[in-house]
């Protein structure tokens, strides 16, 4: 089952939203604020594809909300297309300026909206996927050390500000070197190739991440786990590791 693209429209105008709505609805998942500070209340949670943003609005208007969402380390990536009846030079630079990729005048052109929303989801598909690539670890598919700390950091943040538990778990291959010795590289690889299978198939929470830290080491992080549920976890990996039955002749 294919899952819509996310669109978060942000618009204090119901009308507007209601329009551009009824022109995308059919392809997109369609998510809606009626004002800055609502869409910024959102936008984390929803993780929107592609955010459709009025400018003129009361309060925070569309320039201070894109700034914002853009120091955001979730959001920063995700395109922002002003939608305004602004159509100055001077007001296309400036939204440009404060981080958006596209800029569309009002009244709302319905092939130039489907055309530019399209043409800005694909190149973020191609950018997720180049992005995905570089932080995967070929050899085994997990994550690599650079989306670890990535992950590592997001997931501190996130849980320091509700107070719970954050494990992290460091495991290695035991005599790794010389079983490598022993039987060659390539076999040193099958076996790598079979613990990271073992250490992903012990995890189940969504929230769980392995990746490979580098050489025959591995790392785990378990948001909302203590210190028994972090060693519960790696006595099942262990275990799990163990029904492999790698023999090392070499050691």
């Amino acid at each position: 089952m294919t899952t819509k693209p996310v669109i978060l429209i942000v618009d204090d105008e119901t009308s507007n939203i209601e329009i551009m709505s009824c022109l995308l609805e059919s392809e997109y998942e369609i998510c809606f604020a009626k004002s800055g500070a609502r869409a910024l209340e959102i936008a984390g949670p929803i993780a929107p594809d592609l955010i459709l943003l009025d400018i003129m609005m009361p309060g925070l208007d569309g320039y201070e909300v894109c700034r914002r969402l853009k120091l955001d380390e979730a959001l920063a990536d995700v395109p922002v297309i002003f939608t305004t009846g602004l159509d100055g030079f001077e007001d296309e630079a400036r939204g440009l300026s404060a981080g958006a990729i596209d800029y569309v005048t009002k009244p709302i052109q319905p092939e130039i909206l489907r055309r530019r929303v399209s043409n800005h989801l694909e190149m973020k598909r191609m950018r997720d996927q180049l992005a995905n690539l570089a932080m995967t670890d070929a050899l085994t598919g997990l994550g690599n050390r650079r989306l670890l700390e990535q992950h590592l950091r997001a997931e501190s943040r996130r849980l320091a500000r509700c107070g719970e538990w954050l494990s992290v778990l460091m495991l290695d291959i035991d005599c790794f070197k010389q079983f490598n010795d022993f039987y060659g590289h390539l076999r040193g690889d099958d076996c790598i190739r079979m613990v990271a299978s073992a250490l992903r198939d012990t995890l189940h929470r969504p929230g769980d991440f392995c990746a490979r830290y580098g050489g025959e080491e591995f790392c785990c992080i378990l948001p909302g786990t203590d210190f028994s549920g972090a060693m519960s976890v790696a006595e099942e990996m262990r275990r799990q590791v163990e029904l492999h039955a790698i023999s090392n002749a070499g050691a």
